[in-house]
Protein backbone atom coordinates (compact mmCIF):
# COMPACT_ATOMS: atom_id res chain seq x y z
CA UNK A 1 0.00 0.00 0.00
CA UNK A 2 1.05 3.32 -0.64
CA UNK A 3 1.55 5.67 2.02
CA UNK A 4 0.21 9.20 1.43
CA UNK A 5 2.41 11.68 0.65
CA UNK A 6 2.90 14.17 3.30
CA UNK A 7 2.49 17.54 1.83
CA UNK A 8 3.84 20.95 3.31
CA UNK A 9 0.42 23.18 4.39
CA UNK A 10 1.73 26.72 4.02
CA UNK A 11 1.07 28.73 7.25
CA UNK A 12 -1.97 30.79 7.13
CA UNK A 13 -1.23 34.22 7.70
CA UNK A 14 -3.61 36.48 9.71
CA UNK A 15 -4.75 39.80 8.12
CA UNK A 16 -2.24 42.05 9.53
CA UNK A 17 0.55 39.82 8.80
CA UNK A 18 -0.02 39.54 5.22
CA UNK A 19 2.20 42.45 3.50
CA UNK A 20 0.34 42.06 0.09
CA UNK A 21 -3.25 42.86 1.74
CA UNK A 22 -1.46 45.55 3.97
CA UNK A 23 0.36 46.71 0.29
CA UNK A 24 -3.24 46.48 -1.50
CA UNK A 25 -6.06 49.28 -2.42
CA UNK A 26 -8.44 47.97 0.43
CA UNK A 27 -5.95 48.22 2.71
CA UNK A 28 -4.95 52.10 2.45
CA UNK A 29 -7.01 52.65 5.38
CA UNK A 30 -4.60 51.02 7.84
CA UNK A 31 -1.75 52.35 6.24
CA UNK A 32 -2.66 55.98 6.59
CA UNK A 33 -3.75 54.95 10.38
CA UNK A 34 -0.56 53.78 10.74
CA UNK A 35 0.89 57.34 9.96
CA UNK A 36 -1.11 58.75 12.31
CA UNK A 37 -0.47 56.18 15.37
CA UNK A 38 2.83 55.38 14.83
CA UNK A 39 4.47 59.10 15.20
CA UNK A 40 1.67 59.45 18.02
CA UNK A 41 3.33 56.78 20.13
CA UNK A 42 6.92 58.03 19.38
CA UNK A 43 6.35 61.74 20.32
CA UNK A 44 4.56 60.64 23.69
CA UNK A 45 7.60 58.15 24.30
CA UNK A 46 9.91 61.04 24.13
CA UNK A 47 7.70 63.63 25.66
CA UNK A 48 7.48 65.89 22.83
CA UNK A 49 4.45 68.02 22.71
CA UNK A 50 5.89 71.10 20.67
CA UNK A 51 7.91 71.15 17.53
CA UNK A 52 9.20 74.83 15.76
CA UNK A 53 8.87 73.52 11.97
CA UNK A 54 11.57 74.78 9.80
CA UNK A 55 10.42 74.78 6.12
CA UNK A 56 12.70 75.14 3.16
CA UNK A 57 14.78 74.23 -0.10
CA UNK A 58 16.02 70.60 -0.18
CA UNK A 59 18.82 72.35 -3.12
CA UNK A 60 20.37 75.00 -0.60
CA UNK A 61 24.37 74.04 -0.61
CA UNK A 62 25.95 73.53 2.46
CA UNK A 63 28.99 76.46 2.06
CA UNK A 64 31.79 74.02 2.53
CA UNK A 65 30.27 72.29 -0.22
CA UNK A 66 30.89 74.92 -2.95
CA UNK A 67 34.55 74.88 -4.08
CA UNK A 68 35.25 76.48 -7.63
CA UNK A 69 32.94 77.37 -10.22
CA UNK A 70 30.07 76.62 -7.71
CA UNK A 71 30.97 79.61 -6.11
CA UNK A 72 29.24 81.25 -8.76
CA UNK A 73 26.53 79.93 -9.52
CA UNK A 74 23.50 81.70 -7.46
CA UNK A 75 23.06 78.24 -5.01
CA UNK A 76 25.87 80.15 -3.65
CA UNK A 77 22.66 82.46 -2.32
CA UNK A 78 21.00 79.49 -1.15
CA UNK A 79 24.19 78.63 0.85
CA UNK A 80 23.95 81.89 3.06
CA UNK A 81 20.05 80.39 3.92
CA UNK A 82 21.62 77.29 4.56
CA UNK A 83 23.85 79.30 7.00
CA UNK A 84 21.02 81.15 8.37
CA UNK A 85 18.90 78.48 9.09
CA UNK A 86 21.65 76.14 10.99
CA UNK A 87 22.25 79.16 13.18
CA UNK A 88 18.46 80.37 13.94
CA UNK A 89 18.09 76.20 14.82
CA UNK A 90 21.28 76.28 17.22
CA UNK A 91 19.70 79.02 19.02
CA UNK A 92 16.04 78.17 19.09
CA UNK A 93 17.36 75.08 20.19
CA UNK A 94 19.79 76.52 23.00
CA UNK A 95 17.22 78.73 24.32
CA UNK A 96 14.92 75.84 24.66
CA UNK A 97 16.79 73.33 26.77
CA UNK A 98 17.46 76.48 29.08
CA UNK A 99 14.40 77.41 29.63
CA UNK A 100 13.35 76.61 33.51
CA UNK A 101 11.90 72.98 34.58
CA UNK A 102 11.24 72.14 30.79
CA UNK A 103 13.75 69.99 29.54
CA UNK A 104 13.64 71.00 25.80
CA UNK A 105 10.18 72.61 25.69
CA UNK A 106 10.58 72.82 21.76
CA UNK A 107 12.11 70.26 19.28
CA UNK A 108 13.25 71.73 16.27
CA UNK A 109 11.37 69.89 12.75
CA UNK A 110 12.11 69.63 9.33
CA UNK A 111 11.02 67.79 6.20
CA UNK A 112 13.99 65.35 6.67
CA UNK A 113 16.06 65.86 3.10
CA UNK A 114 19.03 67.31 2.19
CA UNK A 115 19.56 71.29 2.02
CA UNK A 116 17.79 73.61 4.83
CA UNK A 117 16.18 70.53 5.95
CA UNK A 118 19.47 69.36 6.80
CA UNK A 119 20.78 72.44 7.69
CA UNK A 120 17.68 72.81 10.47
CA UNK A 121 18.30 69.63 12.29
CA UNK A 122 22.34 70.05 12.26
CA UNK A 123 22.01 73.22 14.16
CA UNK A 124 20.02 71.56 17.12
CA UNK A 125 22.38 69.12 16.91
CA UNK A 126 25.51 71.57 17.53
CA UNK A 127 24.21 71.96 20.92
CA UNK A 128 23.72 68.61 22.17
CA UNK A 129 19.79 68.83 21.40
CA UNK A 130 16.99 66.74 20.15
CA UNK A 131 15.58 67.10 16.40
CA UNK A 132 12.76 65.52 14.62
CA UNK A 133 12.29 64.73 10.80
CA UNK A 134 9.52 64.16 9.19
CA UNK A 135 10.68 62.67 5.72
CA UNK A 136 8.85 61.83 2.55
CA UNK A 137 9.30 58.93 0.49
CA UNK A 138 10.95 60.54 -2.84
CA UNK A 139 13.97 59.11 -4.80
CA UNK A 140 15.58 62.25 -5.28
CA UNK A 141 15.51 63.35 -1.41
CA UNK A 142 16.65 60.22 0.43
CA UNK A 143 19.39 61.16 1.57
CA UNK A 144 20.97 60.01 4.54
CA UNK A 145 20.28 62.95 7.98
CA UNK A 146 22.87 62.19 10.65
CA UNK A 147 21.97 65.09 12.76
CA UNK A 148 18.18 63.92 13.55
CA UNK A 149 17.49 61.87 17.15
CA UNK A 150 16.84 58.46 15.66
CA UNK A 151 13.68 58.12 17.81
CA UNK A 152 12.13 61.10 15.91
CA UNK A 153 13.16 59.94 12.29
CA UNK A 154 9.89 59.43 10.30
CA UNK A 155 9.23 58.83 6.62
CA UNK A 156 6.04 58.85 5.43
CA UNK A 157 4.44 57.44 2.20
CA UNK A 158 0.96 60.22 2.38
CA UNK A 159 2.04 64.13 1.83
CA UNK A 160 -1.48 64.70 4.41
CA UNK A 161 -0.42 62.85 7.30
CA UNK A 162 2.92 64.35 6.86
CA UNK A 163 1.71 67.80 6.84
CA UNK A 164 -0.68 66.82 9.89
CA UNK A 165 2.48 65.75 12.10
CA UNK A 166 3.87 69.24 10.74
CA UNK A 167 1.28 71.19 12.08
CA UNK A 168 -0.21 69.90 14.96
CA UNK A 169 2.47 69.80 17.43
CA UNK A 170 3.90 73.18 15.71
CA UNK A 171 4.34 76.04 18.10
CA UNK A 172 6.38 78.22 15.48
CA UNK A 173 7.25 77.90 12.13
CA UNK A 174 10.23 79.35 9.91
CA UNK A 175 9.52 79.56 6.43
CA UNK A 176 13.19 79.67 4.56
CA UNK A 177 13.54 80.01 0.83
CA UNK A 178 11.90 77.19 -1.52
CA UNK A 179 10.29 75.55 -3.84
CA UNK A 180 6.81 74.33 -4.61
CA UNK A 181 7.11 71.89 -1.69
CA UNK A 182 7.53 75.00 1.02
CA UNK A 183 5.17 77.13 -0.88
CA UNK A 184 2.19 74.43 -0.35
CA UNK A 185 3.21 73.94 3.02
CA UNK A 186 3.37 77.97 4.07
CA UNK A 187 0.18 78.84 2.09
CA UNK A 188 -2.02 75.78 3.13
CA UNK A 189 -0.97 76.39 7.11
CA UNK A 190 -1.43 80.48 5.90
CA UNK A 191 -4.87 79.22 4.84
CA UNK A 192 -5.71 77.44 7.92
CA UNK A 193 -4.78 80.36 10.20
CA UNK A 194 -6.71 82.85 8.31
CA UNK A 195 -10.13 80.89 8.22
CA UNK A 196 -9.51 80.12 12.15
CA UNK A 197 -9.18 76.00 11.53
CA UNK A 198 -6.21 76.33 13.71
CA UNK A 199 -6.89 78.87 16.32
CA UNK A 200 -3.42 78.05 18.40
CA UNK A 201 -1.07 80.90 18.67
CA UNK A 202 1.39 80.20 15.97
CA UNK A 203 4.02 82.89 15.21
CA UNK A 204 5.80 82.33 11.64
CA UNK A 205 8.85 83.74 10.07
CA UNK A 206 8.97 84.72 6.65
CA UNK A 207 12.99 84.34 6.36
CA UNK A 208 14.59 86.12 3.15
CA UNK A 209 13.28 89.48 2.26
CA UNK A 210 15.17 89.51 -0.81
CA UNK A 211 13.27 86.21 -2.24
CA UNK A 212 10.52 86.44 -1.07
CA UNK A 213 9.64 90.61 -2.37
CA UNK A 214 10.67 89.16 -5.68
CA UNK A 215 8.72 86.26 -6.03
CA UNK A 216 5.09 87.26 -4.30
CA UNK A 217 3.75 90.91 -4.35
CA UNK A 218 1.62 90.88 -1.18
CA UNK A 219 0.33 94.37 -2.35
CA UNK A 220 -1.49 93.19 -5.13
CA UNK A 221 -3.23 90.71 -3.25
CA UNK A 222 -4.37 93.58 -1.12
CA UNK A 223 -4.99 95.87 -4.29
CA UNK A 224 -7.49 93.46 -5.61
CA UNK A 225 -8.97 92.61 -2.19
CA UNK A 226 -8.19 89.02 -2.23
CA UNK A 227 -7.01 89.36 1.42
CA UNK A 228 -7.33 91.86 4.02
CA UNK A 229 -4.15 94.54 5.09
CA UNK A 230 -4.89 92.75 8.97
CA UNK A 231 -3.64 89.14 7.27
CA UNK A 232 -0.05 90.42 6.29
CA UNK A 233 0.52 90.74 9.93
CA UNK A 234 0.05 86.67 10.10
CA UNK A 235 3.52 86.25 9.42
CA UNK A 236 6.73 88.34 10.30
CA UNK A 237 9.19 88.76 7.12
CA UNK A 238 13.05 89.30 8.17
CA UNK A 239 16.30 88.84 6.78
CA UNK A 240 18.12 88.69 10.18
CA UNK A 241 18.93 85.90 12.41
CA UNK A 242 18.55 87.66 15.57
CA UNK A 243 15.27 89.03 14.56
CA UNK A 244 13.77 85.67 13.60
CA UNK A 245 14.70 84.43 17.00
CA UNK A 246 13.71 87.31 18.93
CA UNK A 247 10.27 87.26 17.13
CA UNK A 248 9.47 83.58 17.88
CA UNK A 249 11.11 83.43 21.26
CA UNK A 250 9.01 86.52 22.33
CA UNK A 251 5.98 85.51 21.56
CA UNK A 252 6.40 81.77 22.99
CA UNK A 253 7.13 83.33 25.76
CA UNK A 254 4.30 84.91 26.12
CA UNK A 255 1.86 82.38 24.88
CA UNK A 256 3.67 79.98 27.37
CA UNK A 257 2.87 82.74 30.28
CA UNK A 258 -0.85 82.79 29.38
Amino acid sequence: MTKPSKTKIPPILKAFENLDFLASTEARPLRILSEYLYPKLQLEEQNIKDTIVIFGSARAPSPEDLSGDARLSKNIKLAEYYDATRELSKRLTEWSMNLDGEGQKYVVCSGGGPGIMIAANRGASDVGGKSMALRISLPFENVPNPYVTPELDFEFHYFFTRKFWFTYPAKALVIMPGGFGTLDEFFEILTLIQTKIITKHLPIVLFGKEYWSNLINFETLIEFETIDRDDLDLFFITSSVDDAFIHITSRLNLSHAE
